[in-house]
């Protein structure tokens, strides 16, 4: 499985009728072309790197940094299809607002529709709810999801689109996830394809990363230890709370080994554990009563348990750094700063390979495409223009 992230500014406002309906007719013959070319998997695939997903959002005539982009693009994609799925062998569910929670039910529904096993749609839900619960949970990075688009093919392969919004910046951030094996996926760790962002975070708790691995392990542990003993780890932290604290730290290495330790404020500087409240919040205390009578075997078990969100997962993350020292990565996953690469080669530079083939299979999919020749024109001159780093 693979993974992208893209970051954009927030804007607002709404794409305009006559935007959106050139937008559905120009991704719907290019959407023919594509399928025709390279058949339904391949378009799932390619829907799955931030990248194309920008390049094509941008041919279909919407701005290169706009948050926009996500929603409009993915609802003109939907509407391009509307119809004729079972005919080109792709289906999208969700979108944004109220319409992403409907996503598990459109799934439900399409699983009917192509009389798959109930295994195979529910897998397809599985992974649905999980992506998100991962973007909101493991990568804690103060943007909150409001669109989620599941895209499938009639064999299997799945994409998912969302995109979360952080109102103190006035950024969006954009998350791909990608699977064409439904046996070989791991959602917990280094799921990402490619990562593009024009803003990076200095503190992320990244707990998809491989370098958090003991961290996840450790929370683990702390929860087969018990109810009891979770919570006086728990109460160490809700006494953790002044200028400087002194702490009782437990650690088990062969024998119990208690050490008494003293902290300044600084020391937590790369998360804020001091602003962090554990004590006045009882639904933190239910779940972890909940998570540990159900003694989940590993990391995404855990995540799976309903109610399990991202406070609960800080809870144990904090415990499990702050107590027993083993820390996660504070590394945000965002990689890139444009989907090709910038011109000063800033985060890295530019893929002119990516960038050829990119604008090549777009150029040959709009000179294919059924549409007036004035508009081809116009989107073969965007094309040209606006992915001209």
């Amino acid at each position: 499985m693979k993974r992208g992230i893209a970051t954009f500014t927030l804007d607002t406002g709404k794409c305009p009728p006559w935007l959106f309906e050139r937008m559905v007719k120009l991704g719907r013959s290019m959407t023919d072309v594509l399928i025709e070319e390279y058949g339904p998997d391949e378009y799932i695939k390619r829907i799955a790197d931030p990248v194309w997903f920008q390049s094509l959002g941008t041919v279909l005539a919407f701005d290169w940094n706009a948050s926009g982009l996500t929603t409009i693009l993915t609802a003109a994609l939907k509407e391009a299809i509307r119809g004729r799925e079972k005919e080109l062998g792709v289906f999208i569910a969700g979108g944004k607002g109220a319409t992403s929670r409907k996503t598990p039910d459109e799934i439900q529904k399409w699983g009917k529709v192509l009389s798959l096993p109930q295994t195979t749609t529910d897998k397809l839900v599985y992974s649905s709810k999980m992506s998100a619960k991962v973007d909101s949970s493991l990568i804690q990075d103060d943007y909150t999801l409001y669109h989620h688009a599941f895209f499938f093919s009639k064999n299997g392969a799945w994409t998912v689109v969302q995109q979360g919004m952080n109102t103190a910046n006035a950024t969006a951030r954009r998350y791909h996830w990608y699977s064409d094996n439904p046996s070989d996926i791991n959602f917990t760790e280094e799921p990402h394809k490619g990562i593009a962002s024009q803003l990076f975070r200095k503190q992320t708790r990244n707990l998809v990363a491989k370098k958090s691995k003991k961290n996840k392990d450790l929370s683990i542990e702390l929860v087969e230890s018990g109810y009891s003993t979770l919570m006086k780890d728990i109460e160490i932290l809700r006494r953790h709370s002044g200028e400087v604290s002194r702490m009782l730290a437990v650690k088990t290495t062969g024998q119990q080994e208690f050490v008494f330790a003293e902290f300044d404020r600084k020391e937590f500087k790369h998360h804020g554990v001091e602003l962090e409240d554990f004590t006045k919040s009882k639904y933190l205390e239910k779940i972890l009563q909940k998570v540990t009578y159900e003694t989940p075997q590993d990391f995404e078990n855990l995540l799976a348990i309903k109610g399990v969100g991202g406070k609960t997962i800080r809870a144990l993350s904090l415990v499990s750094e702050i107590i027993y020292g083993a820390e996660p990565s504070y590394e945000d996953p965002a990689r890139y700063s444009f989907a090709h690469g910038g011109k000063d080669a800033t985060p890295y530079p530019v893929d002119r390979q990516t960038y050829d083939q990119t604008i090549a299979v777009l150029q040959h999919a709009v000179r294919r495409s059924r549409i007036d020749p004035i508009e081809k024109d116009k989107a073969l001159r965007r094309i040209s223009k606006r992915l001209d780093f």
